[in-house]
């Protein structure tokens, strides 16, 4: 129900309550914390407790976000917080260069030289992510409802890079991101009003694949391969729907995982292998998605 139509409903609102309540007088009783509203009493709802409703609250504030901006559906991008755009990489690596040059026998400076060499590598990665969020972004939005719209973790590196292909062609984009002991600040090309924080990993991860088409996944460390393989292990349990899971880089996750061990480990079945796709450029990603929803109406009939 929207706001405006709340004064033909014969009960009062919560918003209405909640502003005569902090109209109450100030006495003994109205100061106490037990005659606070329950839905205004932020330390009742950060008791132990209360987890339940803290849960269906995140559930429910991201949902109604991306209801309201009419997203039909998703294509998720994962990957290291860690990789820099090439300009930035290309000026620490001509730093780290003119350095161990001036002192070819410093250990701390070969090893930043190396550690400088493969920022440069993995800034290809950034590129990659950066196109693939303006060819999905550009196929998705041309109507009112909004498909294939890029989702990340809203924080930097890989999923900086998605966003900012989005943002690259006017597009929306969504970030989820995620309370961490150390600061990550979401990152500013994401969509502000698509850009929810979250508390509880698991939401934020069911968030990050309820309306997904596919997933394309970019290297990263833990967080990537946690996010990976927990998508994969729903996919291979019948728990969500058949979608592409693109692999970028077959050189980088050959090396990382062994897929075919698991196979002959006997853990996974052969078929489970034709759960991942490896593709090597933006491009190829959506051409893999196009080709997966070709007989659908599931993409923009543009898309296709």
């Amino acid at each position: 129900m929207r706001h405006d139509e709340r004064e033909h409903v014969s009960l009062p609102s919560a918003r209405e309550d909640a502003a005569r309540a902090a109209d109450a007088a100030e006495t003994a009783q109205t100061r106490s914390p037990s005659f606070r509203l329950a839905f205004t009493d932020t330390e009742f709802l950060l008791r132990e407790e209360l987890r339940p409703v803290r849960l269906q609250l995140e559930l429910l504030k991201p949902e109604m976000g991306l209801q309201e901006h009419n997203i039909e559906s998703t294509i998720v991008v994962y990957g290291s917080a860690r990789n820099i755009e090439p300009e930035q990489a290309g000026e620490l690596l001509a730093v780290a260069e003119a350095q161990a040059a001036e002192n070819p026998d410093d250990p701390k400076l070969k090893d930043a030289l190396t550690t400088a060499r493969r920022i440069v590598r993995h800034a290809g990665y950034y590129e990659q992510a950066r196109r693939f969020g303006q060819i999905v972004s550009e196929a998705g939005q041309k109507s009112e409802k909004r498909r294939c719209v890029i989702v990340t973790g809203g924080g930097p590196g890989i999923m900086e890079a998605a966003n900012r292909g989005a943002h690259d062609v006017g597009a929306l984009s969504i970030g989820h991101n995620i309370t961490l002991p150390h600061e990550q600040a979401p990152n500013p090309y994401i969509t502000p009003e698509l850009c929810f924080q979250f508390h509880y990993f698991a939401i934020r991860k069911m968030h990050l694949t309820m309306r997904a088409l596919a997933l394309v996944v970019f290297p990263g460390g833990y967080g990537t391969m946690d996010e990976l393989f927990e998508c994969l292990c729903l996919i291979q349990t019948g728990k969500a729907r058949p979608m592409p899971v693109l692999l970028f880089d077959r050189a980088y996750w050959t090396r990382i995982v062994n897929f075919e061990a698991l196979v002959d480990e006997g853990v996974i079945a052969a078929a489970d292998l034709d759960l991942i796709t490896f593709v090597d450029s933006a491009e190829d990603a959506w051409n893999a998605i196009r080709t997966h929803y070709a007989y659908t109406d599931l993409l923009p009939a543009d898309g296709c």
